[in-house]
Order: C-alpha cells, then sequence, then structure tokens
C-alpha cells in the first residue's frame, strides 16, 4: 500500500510506460511489415502471438535481473574489443534487422511480393512467426536494460511493461492497416529498421549512440511523411469534387507529357536537334488526343459552322440562279429555305438538285422529301454524336431557345474539333503562322488557338464564349476598332480587319514568360 502512494513511484510508472511503448515502436512497426507476408485470415493471430511472446519474454528478463547483469561481464576479446552476453545479442540482432530491412525495402522497391500469374504469394505462418520470436528478443533486451535503469521497484517495471504491451496490442491492428496502405510509410519504416539496425551493431561493438539522435530523426522524418500524408489527402479530396471525366482527361495529358517541344538549342548557325524519347507521342498524336479528351467540355458553338458561313439555297430564286450558285459553290450539300434561312425547307445533295432543275422540276418539293434535323444549342457534343449518325451523311441545323438558325453541324465539323482544320478549296485556314505571331480569324473557335498556341487560360467552361472575336469584346467591353491592340497575357491581339458589327481577323503575339526568359 505504501508503494501505491509514493508519488515517485507513480511518476516512474508513467516514464516507464511511455519509454517502453516508445521502445516497443520499431517492433510493433516490423511485426507489422511480417504480418503483411501472411494470408489476411492468419495476421491478427500472428500480431497477437508476436506480441504475447514479447511481453512473456520481457516478463521472463524482468524476473531474472540478477542473469541479466551478468550479460554485461565480458566473455572475450578480439583485438581491442571485448563482447558481454549483451553485445552478442546486440550484435547478432542488429545484423539480422539489416538484413531483414534490406531484403524487405528490396523485394518493396521491386515489387517481387507479387507472383506474376499466380496472385500473391503468402509466406509460412511459423517461418514468420520465428523471425517475430528472433526481433522480440533483440527488442525486449534494450526495453528491459532500460527498465532495469530506471527503476528499482520489480513490481514497477512489470506494470509498466504490462500496460505497454496492452496499449500496443491495441494499436498493433490499425497501426498494422494504416502502415500496409501506404507504400511510403512501409519504406519509411523499413529505413527506420535499418538505422536502428545499424545502431544495434555498434552498440554491439562498444559504440554507444544516443538514442536522442535516432529518435530525432526518426520524429524528423515522421513529420515530413505527415505534411506528404495531408498534402496526397487533399489532392485527393480536391480530385474527388472533380467530373470523372475530367479526371481521366487531366491524368492522361499527364502521361503524355508537355505538348509544346523544347525549342532547339542555338549555338551560332548551327541548331542542334532535339531528339524526341522512342515512345513520345509526336505534337499530331497529342493535339488529336487533347480533341478527344476535350470534346465532351465544349459547347456546340465552338464545334458548329456559324450562321454567317452557310451556303443555302433559296428555293425562291430563279432555276438559273439556282444553278450558278450550285456550280459556285465547292460544298455538295445543301439547305433549301424559302426567302430566309430560318424557313428552312429541308436538306439536299447538289447533284440531285441540278438534276431537278434539268428535269424543271420544284426545288422546293424536292427539299420537302428531305426534311432537316435540327438540334438546339444546347446540346452536348457527345450526344450530337448520335444524332449525326441517325442523318446518314448529312448535317443538323442547330437553333436558339427562339427558333433562329444559330448554324450548322457536319460530321467534319466535329473531325475538325479533334484533329484540327480541314479547309475547303474555297477557305483559308483560321490560323496562319505570321513571322513572330499568328493571323487568326475572327471566327475561329478558342479551344483550337488554345492548342496551337500551346496555351491553356483561353477557354473558361463558366463563360459563354466560343471564339476569338467573342474573347476579344468580353474582354474590351464592345467591338474594337482596327488597330485596337488588346493584352490578354500572355497574348497581345491587335486587330487587323473589322467593321462596326464584328472582328473578321487579328494578329496574335505570343509574350514569352519569366520562365522563357530564364531558359
Amino acid at each position: 500500500m505504501e508503494l501505491l502512494m509514493d508519488p515517485s513511484i507513480w511518476a516512474g510508472l508513467l516514464t516507464l510506460v511511455v519509454l517502453e511503448i516508445v521502445l516497443g515502436i520499431d517492433n510493433l512497426v516490423f511485426i507489422a511489415i511480417l504480418a503483411d507476408k501472411l494470408p489476411p485470415k492468419q495476421r491478427d493471430k500472428a500480431r497477437l502471438i508476436g506480441l504475447s511472446l514479447a511481453l512473456i519474454m520481457r516478463l521472463g528478463l524482468l524476473s531474472v535481473i540478477s542473469w541479466m547483469v551478468t550479460l554485461t561481464a565480458p566473455l572475450f576479446s578480439v583485438w581491442d574489443y571485448s563482447f558481454s552476453g549483451r553485445d552478442l545479442i546486440m550484435l547478432l540482432g542488429g545484423l539480422f534487422l539489416l538484413f531483414k530491412a534490406t531484403t524487405e525495402l528490396h523485394e518493396r522497391l521491386e515489387n517481387r511480393q507479387h507472383d506474376a500469374g499466380h496472385g500473391k504469394g503468402y509466406a509460412s505462418f511459423w517461418v514468420v512467426v520465428l523471425q517475430i520470436v528472433v526481433l522480440d528478443a533483440v527488442f525486449s533486451l534494450d526495453a528491459v536494460i532500460t527498465a532495469v535503469g530506471m527503476v528499482n521497484d520489480l513490481p514497477v517495471m512489470m506494470a509498466a511493461v504490462v500496460i505497454a504491451m496492452g496499449v500496443m496490442l491495441l494499436a498493433s491492428k490499425p497501426l498494422t492497416n494504416f502502415v500496409n496502405q501506404h507504400p511510403t510509410v512501409v519504406v519509411l519504416c523499413l529505413s527506420f529498421l535499418l538505422m536502428i539496425g545499424l545502431s544495434l551493431v555498434a552498440e554491439g561493438f562498444g559504440f554507444h549512440i544516443p538514442k536522442g539522435y535516432l529518435y530525432a530523426a526518426i520524429g524528423f522524418s515522421i513529420i515530413i511523411e505527415l505534411f506528404n500524408q495531408i498534402a496526397r489527402r487533399n489532392f485527393i479530396r480536391h480530385q474527388s469534387t472533380l467530373p470523372l471525366r475530367a479526371r481521366t482527361a487531366d491524368a492522361i495529358l499527364r502521361l503524355m507529357g508537355s505538348r509544346k517541344q523544347a525549342s532547339p538549342q542555338q549555338e551560332g548557325d548551327n541548331p542542334t536537334p532535339v531528339s524526341v524519347p522512342e515512345g513520345a507521342f509526336a505534337e499530331e498524336e497529342r493535339y488529336m488526343i487533347n480533341g478527344v479528351l476535350t470534346l465532351a467540355s465544349r459547347s456546340l458553338r465552338s464545334i458548329m459552322t456559324p450562321r454567317g458561313e452557310i451556303s443555302w439555297v433559296d428555293a425562291d430564286l430563279s432555276k438559273d440562279e439556282i444553278r450558278q450558285q450550285l456550280l459556285s459553290s465547292p460544298h455538295s450539300l445543301f439547305p433549301v429555305c424559302r426567302g430566309e434561312l430560318d424557313e428552312v425547307i429541308g436538306i439536299v445533295r447538289a447533284k440531285e438538285m441540278l438534276v431537278a432543275l434539268e428535269a424543271g422540276d420544284d426545288v422546293a418539293a424536292i427539299a420537302s422529301a428531305h426534311p432537316a434535323i435540327v438540334v438546339p444549342d444546347t446540346l452536348d457534343p457527345i450526344n450530337l454524336l448520335g444524332v449525326l449518325r441517325r442523318a446518314k451523311g448529312s448535317f443538323v441545323i442547330v437553333t436558339n431557345e427562339f427558333g433562329v438558325v444559330q448554324g450548322l453541324v457536319t460530321p467534319l465539323d466535329v473531325l475538325e474539333a479533334i484533329a484540327g482544320e480541314f479547309p475547303d478549296a474555297d477557305e483559308t485556314p483560321e490560323i496562319v503562322a505570321d513571322g513572330e505571331g499568328w493571323v487568326v480569324k475572327g471566327g475561329t473557335d478558342l479551344h483550337a488557338l488554345q492548342q496551337a498556341l500551346g496555351i491553356d487560360n483561353l477557354v473558361n467552361e463558366e463563360e459563354d464564349i466560343a471564339t476569338v472575336a467573342g474573347l476579344v469584346i468580353a474582354v474590351n467591353g464592345h467591338i474594337p476598332k482596327v488597330g485596337d491592340v488588346i493584352e490578354l497575357a500572355p497574348l497581345q491581339i491587335t486587330i487587323t480587319e473589322a467593321n462596326n458589327y464584328r472582328i473578321d481577323q487579328v494578329r496574335v503575339v505570343k509574350q514569352p514568360s519569366e520562365h522563357d526568359e530564364e531558359e
């Protein structure tokens, strides 16, 4: 009873419990790593047996303190080094720990624990238990010697060991699950074991390494790993808020690497070509893959041929006027309308209309037999593909909520959104390189300009802006005049052709970034 009333006894017990837990963490970590080699049903049993053996071993060693003292007496000497029983245990245990930690690191880094074609190969239960027993002997000896040096009362030592083992038993399963779920933590723990094994070998040769150094290094590494785990968890939380499609696209784009190839280094007049690694994506391949991945996030307005560029046939014109219009256009398919574009009658091929005109047939009657497929401008481009299949080689008309025609979409428009522009015979490319800049049409799709210039900050999915002209007007606040310069980092946009109603052409110059200037 007097023993329980002594404050110094309670202080010693609490201190010793904390030290025993700290000294047992490395043993617990190694048991967690070894238990992972067993089938899932045997892991809890291995942890229980391992920690129970450690408890029995420590209580047994404490009960023979007189024998423990004799372990420090020299048994033999080699050169200038004398070895006691404790030194031999430390030396052999340290070598065993170095061997096991090294082999474990090698297997995990080389992914050797997975047997190709046969799933994961598990170790024998009793082989794992035997390894745990060997490690228990080493770590128990260290813990018992600490206990003997801290407290003079045997009951207090045994109580501290039992309490510490109870805490470790409760923490063993959560710790094991955490360690096995985080590969970086496993590697970090094995690195700790290498460090502990090295210190045990040094102890065996009589070189005392203060435990404070080891614990300081371990504590610092744990703090760094904690920050790493927090950063990873925040990244996963951020990724989980993105749509699955966006996450998949981002992952594939990261795998493709930078879309823009590094420019060759110039030395005098002799350029040094930059070698492209075998298997790397070419510029055209990256462009097409990026087009596929971004197709779903685009609006129909960014893909369609706009209203102002539609070639259509007015059924109210004379036959000669219609024939002249068909012969002067490179297109083979036309919407036939009555008086204005919004009054669409149908879609007819130029060849069929020319035959009908020769036969004296009514163009409007022929067009009514091929009604147009009309879709709203809010339709998703992915759903548009199914509509184009039903069109069977024709195109679809895009209208707004008031029924006003906004444009049309052909299969070629979808292909251009993926693979780049295919100009018609009567068209010029929308983006043309011009010295250090580019001449760009006002109706050019922003996605196409982004890919051509190698930037990614032009398209804002929250804003309904699809073209270069729309972007310039949105930034400037009104339709600019010819010669006006719009600064939109990293671009400098100069208006080259415009009127009071629209922007027809601009010249874009990409300003070098600070990073490019440093390179």
